[in-house]
């Protein structure tokens, strides 16, 4: 039998603006490099955010052990662990509520809107649905089972208690997850409807925009149209794969690409974000069978498309 690992130790910093602290275990020093607990800092964060500011955050008392504030000459030890909040930037608020679609004590269903990224990454850390979810229901140790692309609107499944975070993420890794789109685009009388388009999706880091490519397919979705009038059409989208930009990338390939799309087809990254034309795509419906409960559950956002 492998060894069971160990439980992570329990940080002696509460969270702030519901973000976790981050932990810090001082690795081995075989050249004996650091003497002292600075020595290590300096040389893990200094070309980050400066040796000023690491020496600053000691003095201040910002890096935390199990017994208390850490101080600069701190002999070094391999295997301890500290803990200290980011400095965040500040951050412009998304002017729209994050809705309760459903909460037990195991669940969070929530209406996640537009513009609102799912989980902290990048410049969005305190204005994420997962940091005002804990701030705002007092949930502290809440998490996302899956993440909505933050331009996306719609259903986002969280986790109350962490024990439970696995079986959730694995009916997601294993698509036993059953999620219905809507989305607001060009109507054309060309395009024919029903169809399940097939493609090879790749996204390069640091790229915006995810694009399809020859190669073995690795994302599938279904494409029907609702409904039409004056040029646009309402159109249901069945993702059976999760590759990033997906729905958008199918939508734009059929030469339909969904109304307001700051990506596709032509990529405005550097335009500030419009909060009166948010990207038409909504995550609508959520099925599954939970995994602890046996139950069969269906969920379905209150949100609309401003656009239909």
């Amino acid at each position: 039998m492998g060894r069971r690992r160990r439980a992570a130790p329990v940080a002696p910093l509460p969270q702030r603006d519901g973000i976790d602290p981050v932990r810090v275990r001082l690795p081995a020093d075989p050249g004996g490099a650091w003497r002292t607990v600075r020595d290590h800092l300096v040389d893990r964060f200094g070309a980050a955010v400066g040796v000023e500011r690491v020496e600053a955050m000691l003095g201040e008392g910002r890096f935390v052990g199990t017994d208390g504030p850490v101080a600069a000459d701190e002999p070094y030890a391999p295997g301890r662990c500290l803990w200290f909040h980011r400095d965040f930037a500040a951050e412009e608020r998304v002017p729209f509520e994050v809705g309760i679609v459903h909460r037990d004590e195991r669940l969070v269903v929530a209406d996640k809107p537009h513009f609102l990224a799912t989980t902290p990454r990048g410049g969005h850390i305190t204005e994420t649905a997962m940091a005002r979810l804990r701030r705002e229901l007092g949930l502290p140790e809440l998490q996302p089972a899956h993440r909505l692309d933050r331009l996306t609107a719609g259903l986002a499944l969280f986790v109350v208690r962490p024990q439970d975070r696995g079986a959730y993420q694995t009916l997601f890794r294993d698509r036993r997850v059953r999620k219905e789109y809507e989305a607001v685009a060009p109507y054309d009388l060309d395009v024919s409807l029903p169809v399940t388009v097939r493609s090879r999706i790749e996204k390069e880091r640091g790229v915006l925009a995810a694009r399809e490519v020859p190669g073995e397919p690795n994302s599938e979705s279904r494409i029907e149209l609702l409904e039409h009038r004056d040029g646009l059409g309402r159109y249901r989208l069945l993702p059976a794969t999760g590759r990033t930009h997906q729905l958008r990338v199918h939508m734009n390939g059929l030469g339909l690409p969904i109304l307001d799309d700051p990506v596709y087809p032509v990529v405005r990254e550097d335009e500030p974000a419009d909060y009166e034309r948010p990207l038409q795509l909504l995550a609508r419906v959520m099925e599954f069978t939970d995994p602890l409960t046996g139950r069969e559950c269906r969920f379905e956002s209150r949100l609309r498309l401003s656009s239909w």
